[in-house]
């Protein structure tokens, strides 16, 4: 598995699993097992999903089977907005401790950039980053900004950032402010739900490379240099999903995928959401 360097000397894998919307215990269990045996080393979860008591399950099924340690493993969770809004920050980390069943996370983000709370929960977070509870602290769902804001009242610049990212929604001017500002982009939903798969041009480059459509896809985002997480529960798709490291997609495929953008969101713009 490919890592990469944050910008406070953690490495993190530059392929992960993603958890979203996963709701059944035993099919999550089951699948971090299965991922953590196939070689996945990083699982992204968050409090509000309500699964990270499996994802911990998971985990500790997945270390046995693999006869692997804790350490080697990048675990990610989130805050929500309702902890942030009631200043439950040390609160709410101490409970994905507690759900997970681990001594500290590699990295703790900020889920959404709520207005009026998102500063005070990162001076909350830096607190515990600089106490060596956690050993990264990031956000999500940034705008650059947001991001400005933060840097100007903080001291401790974000690991990542991770964002909704796919071949529709490039977001070109953030990832420049992140590149810029050493800031690490993240992709979630890379695959957009699926909806990306049958694009033509995604289509035709995994016929030329024998590849399918969610390799490609993943593939060019490893390329961009951007971290990502694809979800799947499915033993084959677990496989098919981190099989990405063996072919290399060229300079004008790069251009022709990075060219299908139109700032299309299937998630809500950070700028505007209710919850």
């Amino acid at each position: 598995m490919n890592t990469v360097t944050l910008n406070n000397g953690i490495e993190m894998p530059t392929l992960g699993l993603g958890v979203f919307r996963v709701e059944d215990y035993q099919e999550l269990v089951a699948a971090i097992k299965t991922a953590i045996i196939e070689g996945y080393r990083s699982i992204d979860t968050a409090s509000i999903y309500g699964n990270e008591e499996a994802v911990g399950e998971g985990i500790r099924q997945g270390i046995a089977a693999a006869g692997i340690t804790r350490k080697e493993l990048f675990i990610t969770s989130k805050i929500w907005n309702e902890d942030m809004r009631k200043g439950n920050v040390s609160e709410a980390y101490q409970e994905s401790l507690r759900k997970i069943g681990v001594d500290y996370l590699d990295l703790y983000l900020i889920h959404w950039p709520v207005a009026d709370y998102y500063l005070p929960t990162w001076l909350e977070m830096e607190k515990l980053y600089n106490e060596k509870q956690v050993r990264s602290i990031g956000v999500s769902n940034f705008h650059s900004h947001h991001l400005k804001e933060l840097a100007r009242h903080s001291t401790v610049t974000p690991v990542i950032n991770q964002v909704e990212y796919h071949p529709l929604l490039t977001q070109g001017e953030l990832k420049t402010y992140l590149e810029t500002h050493h800031i690490q982009m993240e992709a979630w939903s890379p695959l957009m739900n699926g909806d990306i798969l049958n694009d033509q041009l995604i289509v035709s480059l995994s016929q030329r490379y024998q590849k399918s459509p969610a390799q490609i896809v993943l593939r060019w985002d490893l390329q961009n240099q951007v971290i990502t997480i694809p979800k799947s529960t499915n033993h084959g798709r677990l496989i098919e999903n981190i099989s990405v490291f063996d072919f290399e997609l060229t300079p004008s495929e790069m251009d022709a995928i990075n060219g299908l953008n139109q700032e299309r969101r299937i998630g809500p713009d950070p700028d505007n959401f209710d919850f």
